[in-house]
């Protein structure tokens, strides 16, 4: 790990290839034991009961019900759960009902899955939510037409699914009862544990990683708090005042960057105080009263006459419950539906991706309908999966799918061989294990989930059509043919699908930063509105480093160019660093920097996002020489340097101080 808190920048040295390196590499995110629980009893309840009953086909196509729940599942609060899963559903169950009426006709089935991949891409943009059900509405159409093909009784199998989807919700919704807040609490909560490990840390790179998990923190714990107060109508007490207390902790995480990135490090009641605040917020407990600091006892090295000391001090006192924030009103679908129809006009890159889904899904529907295969269904599964919109690098995701998928048939073909698909409690005890993989490749890493995932639905597959070896075989088949088709016809041959899209984004990061730079350190900033444009300016570089995480996966230009950015994404964070220290130095006597310069940096980040874009040299500016803005000024310095790049070193290009 390199000081960018997750992902290390290229290195020649490395004895692979870079791409290869990332594309392998798997989170090291905790395992969600509680997911992994739930999981394994939503998968296996179904065939045990099955097998209990003599219907060992019922059972299976019950467990293909859950899928979605524990495919879509993941924390936050149970409301929005509800709402998703609850969508995720609904969707599966329609695609699966569309699939079977339609699967024994092939002129009326291919067309049918080529329409629905279409309509998937589009639905996508309308939100996490609408992403996933619409998935699942692709993923679960191309399981109707494969069961469809194998005779499948229709009301049978859509009542299985309809009663598999309701276990599933069931078992992901089962602590509402007794844990209702409980994933907001540990939200919060874990702010606090982050800044204590940011300030426990022992050297810079590690300072700086553990400033990537608290902004992580931050993120997660207002998008979990404003998603759920969504649903009250606004007399919740315990929402209320999480909210007010992650609100009043804001200055807090302010000062502690701060002093981060001045290289200084906060006393140790500080970090304790922090460890009691994530305590007390956990088990519902009155706050711990802040430390006094001061003390000039060995255990407190720091001087709290130091600005930044003395600042984080003073915030630690404003961390409570009184101050009240607005609640966010729910939006009406009907807000909503027009967002999306106007995110699909305003743009070409979704209807890019939509119209590459179609492709690849025609293209695979007529291999389908042409060669003669085995259950093909299996090979337009691959193409949806692989190819979805938002999800991430198509190569990285193709050579995962694949290679998750060659490991998955191979568990497949031991457990049929081994004659364990006829054996009741071994069978059981095999989803179980499959299942538990499911779940931990889910947060690890994609190739890990396709190995898993694929023997299970082989499994659920084969106990409802009767298969064997063959099935395995066709499944190997089905895929590599699918990923081919992905490779080719989506990323080899189509329009741009390999050119640089990181520069892009970095440019719209850095007018988010310059926004947040006017707010802050203009003459009327508000606290409120400074607040909401570092949340959106430190969210903009989580997203950045994902889309970086995305292409540097891959052995084109795109993944080299995303390699080539990566030290100005990290001047540009190293930047927003130090207008969050100004910020702090402000709130706390420092003299406001005059107008005139707070418009230089605005001008210079203007500048710094127009070069990106057009891809060229950035032109000669001023820079404040003030004492208020020189830590800004001096990381400009290193951005404009990097956004430079190594090709331009001969330049003569130079800033001039403003004085």
């Amino acid at each position: 790990m390199g000081q960018d808190g997750g992902v290390s920048p290229p290195r020649a040295d490395l004895p692979a290839p870079r791409w290869l390196v990332h594309l392998l590499r798997t989170d090291p995110a905790p395992v969600p034991w509680s997911r992994v629980l739930r999981a394994v009893v939503g998968f296996t309840a179904p065939i045990a009961i099955g097998y209990l009953a003599g219907e060992p086909a019922i059972g299976a196509l019950v467990s293909a019900g859950v899928l979605p729940t524990v495919m879509g599942d993941g924390s936050g609060p149970y409301a929005y759960r509800a709402k998703r899963l609850g969508i995720t559903v609904c969707a599966a169950v329609f695609g699966f009902a569309l699939g079977l009426v339609t699967g024994t006709d092939p002129w009326l089935s291919h067309p049918t899955v080529v329409l629905v991949a279409a309509v998937s891409a589009l639905v996508s943009t309308g939100g996490n939510n609408a992403s996933f059900a619409a998935l699942q509405l692709f993923v679960f159409v191309t399981l109707g037409t494969g069961q469809a093909e194998a005779g499948t009784d229709v009301a049978v199998a859509v009542a299985c699914v309809v009663t598999g989807g309701l276990w599933g919700l069931l078992l992901a919704l089962s602590g509402w009862t007794v844990h209702a807040t409980s994933p907001e609490r540990q939200a919060v909560a874990q702010v606090y544990i982050e800044l204590a490990a940011m300030h426990s840390a022992q050297d810079e790179a590690t300072s700086l990683a553990a400033r990537q998990q608290l902004t992580t923190a931050m993120n997660t714990a207002y998008d979990r708090l404003l998603t759920a107060r969504s649903w009250l109508s606004g007399r919740d007490a315990t929402y209320r005042t999480l909210l007010n207390l992650l609100s009043a902790t804001t200055p807090a995480v302010e000062a502690s960057v701060a002093m981060v990135n001045a290289g200084e490090r906060a006393p140790r009641d500080v970090i304790a105080h922090f460890t009691d605040l994530a305590a007390a917020v956990l088990a519902d407990a009155p706050l711990p009263a802040p430390p006094r600091g001061g003390d000039g006892g060995r255990d407190d090295p720091a001087d709290p006459a130091d600005s930044t000391t003395a600042a984080l001090y003073h915030a630690l006192t404003k961390i409570n419950t009184e101050e009240e924030r607005s609640r966010r009103d729910r939006v009406p679908w009907l807000q909503k539906v027009r967002d999306w129809v106007e995110s699909l006009a305003s743009g070409p890159l979704t209807w890019i991706a939509a119209a590459r889904l179609t492709l690849c899904v025609a293209i695979a529907e007529l291999v389908r309908l042409t060669v003669p295969l085995d259950n093909p269904y299996w090979l337009t599964l691959t193409v949806g999966l692989v190819l979805k919109p938002d999800f991430g690098s198509v190569f990285g995701r193709a050579v995962l799918r694949g290679v998750g998928t060659v490991v998955g048939v191979g568990i497949g073909a031991a457990i049929l061989g081994l004659g364990a698909h006829g054996h009741g409690p071994v069978l059981i005890a095999l989803v179980a294990v499959l299942a538990a993989g499911l779940v931990i490749g889910k947060v690890r890493n994609y190739g890990i989930l396709s190995a898993f995932v694929t023997p299970l639905i082989i499994l659920q597959m084969d106990l409802t059509i009767g298969g064997d070896w063959g099935v395995v075989l066709a499944r190997l088949t089905d895929t590599v043919a699918g990923c081919a088709i992905v490779l080719v016809f989506g990323y080899l041959l189509w329009p741009g699908s390999r050119r640089p899209r990181v520069g892009g984004r970095l440019a719209d990061v850095a007018d988010t930063v310059a926004r947040y730079v006017e707010v802050s350190l203009g003459p009327d900033a508000d606290r409120m509105e400074r607040s909401r444009c570092r949340r959106q300016a430190y969210r903009g570089l989580a997203d950045l480093r994902t889309a970086f995480q995305q292409l540097v996966v891959e052995p084109s230009p795109a993944g080299r160019q995303a390699a080539a950015w990566w030290p100005a994404i990290v001047a540009l964070e190293q930047v927003t660093d130090a207008v969050t220290a100004a910020v702090v130095g402000l709130s706390h006597g420092a003299d406001r920097p005059a107008a005139s310069d707070v418009r230089l940096v605005t001008a210079a980040l203007a500048e710094l996002a127009s070069a990106v874009r057009d891809q060229r040299d950035p032109v000669d500016v001023d820079l404040p020489d003030t004492e208020q803005l020189a830590g800004v000024a001096d990381q400009l310095d290193t951005a404009f340097d990097a956004v430079r790049g190594p090709d331009f070193t001969r330049s003569k290009f130079t800033f001039r101080r403003r004085r």
